[in-house]
């Protein structure tokens, strides 16, 4: 959709990109599902790309690894693909074996959303029909992602008509390098607890400590150091404080990211496969980039003590995520 010179809404299903710029940064977002395609930040006379994309914009219609996409309405995984609400068992369209992924096969990261933007900011806007790959009542999301000086922030809301859940995530793959291993990044994360999960990513519903695991990074540490045996990392912490995490490559590159979410997933791209032509000199497969993905705890329409998804119309939704890169030895 986009605004035609009558200053109507037009429906169409092309995809268009718009670039915010502030100075040598430069951030380039898709109206396909809000994707942030390229991040552009300077370091010694060059601009590194520090977000994984595709070259061409149309080759995200098959995305099937979320790169750069607001995933959701519901992120991460819900359990069989079901969840009950009052006296109602909602059905979704199950996505990943029988549990349903980042809001079903059909969820807002594949939807074409309106944009309007200036220099400095775009704002996109999805409405989401009741029954959406099965879930209950409609939803007007807004997503405004503006860039000021090296901070990128996303600020999300959903209004409803009905009781529902929501659950967003921002599914950036970053790479400070601009293109190789991310393992030699170092990471920290502000969290001392993570939620465990069975062999196919569903939550346990345990609370366990980071405590003499590899899953404690609440001190730098290179990823190559917690991941001995190379099956990487796809593990959601319990937030307790800010900066949620902390990132820096041999390069001096360093990212700091700031969030009002209580989780923060933490994947490493152990899995990821090159789809589509990348953009110029990156390369996508295993561990050549990692996400940082803010959300509420995974699961927790079906999981007792994960808090509360249920967004209704007294108590809209809304979500705000910052990300400060730059080079030196700090963001």
């Amino acid at each position: 959709m986009f605004r035609g010179r009558d200053n109507t809404i037009v429906q169409d299903h092309k995809i268009r990109k718009h670039v915010l710029r502030d100075g040598d940064v430069s951030v380039s977002i898709l109206n396909l599902g809000c994707i942030t395609q390229d991040w552009r930040v300077p370091l010694e006379g060059k601009l590194v790309p520090v977000v994984l994309g595709y070259a061409n914009p149309n080759d995200y219609r098959h995305n099937p690894a979320y790169l750069g996409a607001i995933v959701g309405r519901v992120a991460n995984r819900v359990a069989g693909s079901r969840f009950r609400l009052g006296d109602t068992t909602y059905k979704l369209q199950a996505n990943e074996g029988p549990h349903t992924l980042h809001g079903g096969p059909k969820g807002i990261s594949s939807r074409i959303w309106s944009m309007e933007g200036d220099l400095s900011s775009v704002e996109l806007r999805l409405t989401s029909p009741d029954g959406d790959q099965g879930f209950p009542g409609k939803v007007d999301f807004c997503v405004r992602i503006s860039l000021s000086a090296h901070i990128l922030t996303y600020d999300m809301t959903a209004i409803v008509d009905r009781p529902t859940p929501i659950n967003l995530a921002q599914h950036n793959y970053y790479n400070l390098l601009g293109n190789g291993d991310v393992r030699s990044h170092a990471l920290k994360i502000a969290a001392q607890q993570y939620t465990p999960s069975d062999d196919e990513m569903i939550p346990t519903g345990e609370i366990k400590d980071v405590d003499g695991t590899r899953f404690d990074f609440r001190e730098l540490r290179t990823l190559s150091h917690t991941d001995a045996d190379g099956s990487g990392h796809d593990v959601n912490f319990v937030l307790y404080g800010e900066p949620a995490a902390q990132l820096r490559a041999p390069n001096g590159m360093g990212l700091e990211l700031h969030t009002d979410q209580p989780g923060l997933q933490f994947y490493s791209a152990s899995q990821l496969e090159q789809s589509h032509p990348p953009i110029r000199n990156q390369n996508h497969g295993p561990f050549s980039g990692l996400c940082l993905e803010p959300q509420k705890l995974p699961n927790a329409i079906n999981t007792s003590g994960f808090g509360d998804t249920i967004v209704t119309p007294d108590t809209p939704y809304r979500q705000v995520l910052s990300v400060h890169v730059s080079g030196g030895t700090s963001p």
